[in-house]
């Protein structure tokens, strides 16, 4: 018989093994899905790890590797926060919308600004968007004792609605002829969030990502409200009586980690997006949660896993474009990695134990 014991503390061996076991069983699994689908497995996971930095084309595609984990490592940092302290922000997508909504419609109102000022009042408007849409789950839980992650998640469509009739009324270019979207930041100077190193990839979203590593590794390890998080996370009660007000610490990590993830949407639509359209999301607020927790909920794992996860992007959009592979079964691949994450991570707080079934 299998049976499961109870650790007695979590086992800092199968901690930082997990997120590999993770990853090497997404490769097998999502090898055989690429199997069944009528293309070469071997290929299929090399085109998607390999080719993106070492490739014939590693020229182009390396410095999208920044482009896109900056937006995933921000919005993780502000999500890891929350879901340490057990406050869970599923609606990061939507905050995420919101902020570029607001920062990029500061820009527009003024449009065409040759203030120096404008982009860094689009980044603080940017993140104001978000910490407010994050300040409605906040309240009501504080307030209501609502449900976080359903008001959260329903947010998200919510936004998205508002982006689509932003799209076609308010912010819709008057010189487009008609067409959805706004007017292209690209073609903007003071608004636009171009690169810091031409041909790296590296703009103001990447640096603030990093910089918000350094910051949540700081809070976490060096500040009393950080060991509040954790503690919170760990034992709400004993955080009760160790003096932690948990409304504060709500507002505190849902308006954090709604900044964070309206900044990454101030820093993509005003940079590589360019614009704000009717899909102009591309579902990082969701896939900053694989991130956090691939990452093991620290600043530094969420930096590997987000730069991991950033390459299943590029590596997908090359397999869809040299093999054939329909963007479902890419995002199918990357819903494995949180899959086998969380199935593994039972090998954390579980000993595997054998013994022999008792013959009565």
């Amino acid at each position: 018989m299998i049976r499961l014991e109870k650790r007695p503390s979590p086992s800092r061996f199968w901690t930082m093994l997990t997120p590999v076991l993770a990853v090497v069983l997404t490769m097998i699994a999502g090898g055989l899905m690429f199997a069944i689908l009528g293309k070469p497995p071997v290929e299929a996971i090399r085109t998607i790890f390999w080719d993106p930095l070492f490739g014939e084309f590693a020229y182009y595609f390396a410095p999208q590797l920044l482009v896109k984990a900056g937006p995933l490592i921000l919005i993780a940092i502000g999500l890891s926060l929350g879901f340490r302290a057990g406050i869970w922000n599923i609606g990061a997508e939507g905050q995420y919308i919101i902020g570029a909504l607001v920062g990029g419609g500061v820009g527009l109102a003024v449009y065409p600004s040759d203030s120096p000022f404008l982009f860094p009042l689009m980044v603080i408007a940017g993140g104001l968007g978000g910490f407010a849409w994050a300040m409605i789950p906040a309240l009501l839980r504080t307030a209501f004792r609502t449900n976080e992650i359903l008001v959260s998640l329903l947010l998200v469509y919510v936004a998205e609605n508002i982006m689509a009739s932003m799209a076609l009324g308010l912010m819709r270019n008057p010189d487009g002829a008609g067409f959805p979207g706004s007017r292209n930041f690209k073609d903007y100077p003071a608004a636009f969030n171009d690169e810091l190193v031409t041909g790296v990839g590296m703009h103001w979203g990447v640096l603030a990502a990093f910089i918000a590593v350094i910051f949540a590794y700081i809070l976490l390890q060096r500040h009393m409200l950080g060991f509040q998080i954790k503690l919170t996370g760990q034992s709400p009660r004993a955080a009760v009586f160790g003096g932690v007000r948990p409304a504060r610490l709500v507002i505190f990590c849902l308006g954090i980690s709604g900044m964070l993830a309206g900044l990454a949407g101030l820093f993509e639509v005003t940079g590589p997006s360019g614009q704000i359209t009717t899909d102009f999301n591309q579902g990082y607020g969701f896939t900053a949660i694989i991130v956090a927790f691939l990452g093991r909920l620290h600043p530094v794992g969420i930096l590997l896993a987000g730069l991991l996860m950033a390459l299943t992007y590029i590596g997908g959009d090359a397999a869809q474009l040299n093999l054939g592979l329909p963007s479902s079964a890419i995002q199918a691949f990357q819903g494995m990695l949180l899959f086998f994450l969380l199935g593994v991570d039972i090998l954390s707080n579980f000993r595997i134990r054998f013994r022999k079934r008792e013959v009565v």
